[in-house]
């Protein structure tokens, strides 16, 4: 089995069109040969770079990712019902998808939701006396005063606005967050020679995955570039259309330690206002560049996308 970093770009990039087809598609009946058909490999051979670039099998990615997509709906969308949701995540009965959902988290959907109503959970990592991982379900230890407190104090502005459409090349990540770094560097070795790196440049984070419903080795993120004019398609490297969206946007600035309690805060501002999380994925927008900052601090808008 060849490892990640043996991969060449273009099997990558083409196996990242396939998760996209996954993702945008969970609802409905997905079979090898239809999702190795967006990434032009035979089902065979798609089987094996698959496993190769996410270090999971198809079915298993699959079926994370509706479980997954169900807990977030299990927590920002409470009116929906453990029967509703099993059908919006392409479960084919209500039984099938609650054995699944306990299997993964420990305990059942409808536990799942009653746990998650203080607004502030996660999903922690214990050790079994086998030696196995498991995923269990407890609260955040934290005072919901103090984090709004919080972002009062360190929110520059924040305001519900259209976030208009951005066209962006990307790498996709996997993994843990403090990684993406690296992903990042990639990203401007490409951009350079291209012209695309200058005083007006725009980075952003796409996050695909919550560290609330998964695992950190199996968050997913998006280090991407924000293009302004056409460009000639490279096989090299993702491109992606983020249509205009409807977003809580709260402008910080912080150091790198501060963003998970950022985030933390954006979404307890966002619940106490009234405002319901979009089925679209939250994400960042740089506008500096911390190494030039003379605190190391990044000056960025979190953006929550809601209905």
């Amino acid at each position: 089995m060849k490892s990640p970093q043996s991969i060449p770009n273009i099997t990558v990039t083409r196996i990242c069109k396939a998760i996209l087809y996954i993702e945008e598609n969970l609802d409905k009946n997905l079979n090898l040969q239809c999702i190795a058909q967006k990434a032009y490999f035979s089902p065979f051979h798609f089987h094996r770079l698959f496993k190769a670039v996410t270090q999971e099998t198809v079915h298993n990615f699959i079926n994370r990712k509706r479980i997954e997509k169900a807990a977030a709906y299990l927590i920002h969308q409470k009116e929906l019902t453990s029967t509703e949701i099993s059908e919006v995540v392409g479960f084919s009965s209500l039984s099938s998808f609650s054995k699944a959902f306990k299997k993964f988290y420990g305990i059942s959907p409808n536990q799942f939701k009653k746990e998650s109503f203080k607004k502030y959970s996660k999903i922690c990592k214990t050790e079994s006396k086998n030696g196995q991982i498991k995923i269990g379900f407890e609260q955040y230890i934290c005072n919901i005063n103090n984090t709004l407190h919080w972002f009062k104090m360190n929110s520059k502005k924040t305001q519900i606005k259209i976030v208009p459409r951005l066209d962006v090349a990307y790498i996709a990540h996997k993994g843990k967050m403090e990684a993406i770094g690296s992903v990042y560097h990639q990203l401007v070795k490409w951009a350079t020679p291209k012209g695309f790196i200058h005083d007006k440049t725009k980075m952003l984070t796409i996050y695909h995955d919550s560290p609330k419903i998964t695992d950190p080795n199996h968050l997913r993120m998006s280090a991407c570039i924000v293009l302004t004019d056409a460009i000639e398609m490279d096989d090299s490297i993702n491109f992606k259309v983020l249509s205009s969206t409807k977003c809580i946007v709260s402008r910080f600035e912080i150091t790198a330690f501060q963003f998970q309690e950022a985030w933390e805060s954006s979404f307890a501002w966002m619940a106490e206002h009234g405002y319901q999380k979009a089925n679209k994925d939250p994400f960042e927008i740089y506008h500096n560049n911390a190494d030039e900052h003379p605190e190391q601090k990044f000056i960025v808008d979190f953006c929550i996308p809601i209905t």
